[in-house]
């Protein structure tokens, strides 16, 4: 093991003193620190892997972990917890769900079902308002602010609203027996403040801890992961100051800043080789850098070689950049006889996408587009899991609504207007509802009949989901709620063919889950909202594709050839992005785009840049010329002017006086 470590990482992986904090540089091996000193603490130092507990931000990042992890082990680690904060979150409310009120099968609502509530519960149809009050409310519940601190300090008419819609909004997803994202790490935390019983048996449960990406917790992990840590302290925070790149969804430095003080006793070790880029590379991610207020002094460094100049290409227009780009891409890609999965193509926002998207069709040329449609946002993927969400949980009234009336089954709007009305005067879910004598007299016997019908199947499909086999219910239930009819039904015959194919696919991935991991149906149901909400994109091996993203999504990965376009002013830094801390946060995103190159880096950025009909006059990133100049090798644009026809004379005269002049 140690003769593939440097000294730092060593030490990393051997300190077991105290708390400490390693600033891993990008591309640093962190990933190996952290999988290595698991096997450390189970190997050499006899630490039940039940005790040790491995936090990251993604199911990608934890997979891999787990993959690592079982290769350096000689033995298969049993209880060894690796997971994103908020699989941790759920493992801990499902097991106490009774202390906090909640049925250990409560539903996770994810954030289309969290925006149709915000929708009713405010009153709006505006699709940004609603958005904007999603957000405030998420901010809220991860600062630990409760809806009446909200309504009270709230000043404007605009945040009253909010304040109101979030208390309504709290009480909605407690009487569906649901949590949404932000519950799975602000409900814990509360449960451990009340309970310190419970507290105690969890810091004993989990004994060492190691936080990956430690920057991007907010102030919620935080406070989480101090509580699970207690006053043992035994952890290891791994993390990098200059890649904090997620402050607009609640992300805090502070936490970095916060360590030292709130452990006196913390231990700081620096990872700054890195194995990725190139000496240039990393020379302009460095001068860049150093334009932020340092938290932590750090200098990346490599001996992979001095590499190929950056180059800065500027282009007329916006059309002309993604032009330029494929062309380069192309020719570069047969220069080097490599594969179009080396590449990447990456951007501040999506809407850059666009015109790249179109040429890279039309040249034929494979690509992959990071952050699109996930599988389980599809149409006929909700449907079913609308079902599945109903076994688990019967509470979940959008589940309810959504399974009954798809594929239809004669139940109107007036009868669930029906149902709801009378649901909420006896605070009860739809589901309850259905059963009860007082219901009954108030509707007619055939708009009750398919109610209670649907209703008992759901209950026998229960029944067995908890006992059989995942595919043989999955077949079932299928076949019984006639879900291919209706689909061929409602649709084209290709479309059919797609979304059923997908309907299969899902069932293929439960039943393989199911078996694997010894899970029934019904506890397959949570994760999948889990997975849904962690990761919008699908983690198969990658095709030989360029990778289209925005710098956000890039985060973490790496390519062989990276073009950065778009860095003007307003597009990054962004425009409305201009206070100080918003401008170092922008630095960052640039400094992660940069180190995602291991060999060439290509930056472009456009003289006007088209919006609707206007060509905006652009002009380049403040970021380009904090690089350094002297790795930098421009063309296009103003730069690139032919030269005139007399310094062309000047120069071929002043080569003819030399040659005169070469003794012979």
């Amino acid at each position: 093991m140690s003769d593939l470590l440097n000294p730092p990482q060593r030490e990393a992986i051997r300190y077991l003193d105290g708390p400490l904090l390693v600033l891993a540089g990008a591309g640093s091996g962190k990933t190996r620190v952290i999988t290595q000193k698991i096997a450390y603490l189970i190997e050499e130092c006899g630490i039940s892997p039940a005790n040790i507990a491995a936090i990251t931000f993604t199911n990608k990042a934890a997979k891999e972990m787990q993959e690592r992890v079982g290769k350096l082990l000689k033995d298969k680690p049993t209880g060894l917890t690796i997971s994103t904060f908020h699989s941790l979150g759920v493992r801990i409310l499902r097991e106490e769900a009774k202390v906090l009120g909640y049925k250990p099968r409560f539903s996770i609502f994810d954030a289309n079902d969290c925006f149709g509530l915000v929708a009713e519960l405010s009153g709006s149809v505006d699709k940004v308002t609603i958005r904007r009050l999603q957000t405030v409310i998420s901010n809220w519940k991860n600062a630990f602010i409760s809806p009446d601190t909200a309504l009270s300090q709230a000043e404007s008419e605009t945040e009253k609203l909010a304040a109101l819609a979030y208390a309504s909004y709290s009480a909605t997803l407690k009487a569906y027996q649901a949590v949404d994202f932000d519950d799975l790490i602000s409900l814990p935390v509360a449960l451990f403040d009340a309970h310190p019983q419970v507290l105690e048996k969890w810091q004993n449960r989990l004994r060492y801890l190691l936080v990956d990406e430690y920057q991007d917790t907010n102030a919620c992990q935080y406070r989480m992961l101090k509580q699970l840590a207690g006053p043992r302290a035994a952890f290891t925070a791994v993390g990098d100051d200059d890649q904090a790149i997620y402050g607009w969804r609640g992300a805090d430095i502070e936490n970095l800043r916060g360590l030292p003080r709130d452990y006196p006793n913390l231990k700081l070790i620096k990872l700054e080789q890195n194995y990725r880029s190139t000496v240039r590379i990393l020379k302009a991610a460095n001068a860049l850098i150093s334009h932020n207020e340092k938290l932590f002094d750090k200098k990346l460094w490599s001996e992979l070689g001095h590499g190929d100049p950056i180059t800065v290409t500027v282009a007329k227009d916006n059309e002309k950049e993604a032009e330029n780009v494929v062309m380069k891409l192309q020719a570069h890609k047969f220069e080097h006889r490599s594969t179009f999965r080396d590449y990447a193509i990456l951007y501040r926002g999506n809407f850059q996408a666009r015109a790249l998207e179109k040429l890279l069709r039309d040249q034929r040329i494979p690509y992959t587009l990071s952050g699109g449609q996930s599988f389980f946002d599809k149409a006929e993927i909700k449907d079913i899991t609308a079902y599945l969400r109903l076994l688990a949980n019967s509470d979940d009234d959008p589940a309810f609504i959504r399974a009954v009336t798809t594929p239809k089954r004669g139940v109107g709007g007036a009868t669930l207007e029906a149902l709801g009305t009378y649901a909420g005067e006896r605070h009860l879910s739809l589901f309850a509802a259905v059963f009860e004598e007082g219901f009954a007299r108030r509707i007619q016997a055939r708009q009750l009949a398919p109610l209670v019908e649907f209703c008992e199947f759901i209950n026998r499909i229960e029944y067995r989901a908890a006992k059989e086999p995942v595919e043989q219910v999955m077949n079932d239930l299928l076949s019984a709620i006639g879900y291919e009819t209706f689909l061929y039904d409602d649709n084209d015959k290709p479309t059919a063919i797609t979304r059923w194919g997908n309907v299969q696919e899902l069932v293929k991935w439960l039943s393989t889950r199911g078996e694997e991991d010894g899970k029934t149906l019904i506890e397959l149901t949570q994760m999948i909202a889990l997975i849904n909400l962690l990761d919008k994109q699908d983690d198969g091996n990658s095709p030989d594709a360029v990778q289209l993203s925005t710098l956000h999504a890039a985060k973490g990965l790496e390519f062989k050839h990276v073009f950065l376009i778009g860095i003007e002013e307003g597009v990054l830094p962004h425009r409305e992005s201009q206070t100080p801390e918003k401008i170092e946060e922008e630095r960052r995103l640039m400094y992660v785009g940069i180190t995602r190159a291991q060999r060439s880096l290509h930056i472009s950025y456009c003289e006007k840049r088209k919006q609707g009909k206007e060509l905006i006059p652009c002009e380049a990133s403040r970021f380009i010329n904090e690089m350094g100049k002297e790795d930098l090798r421009f063309s296009g644009g103003k730069t690139d002017t032919p030269p005139d026809k007399a310094s062309g004379s000047n120069r071929l005269a002043a080569m003819k006086a030399m040659l005169a002049t070469k003794p012979g």
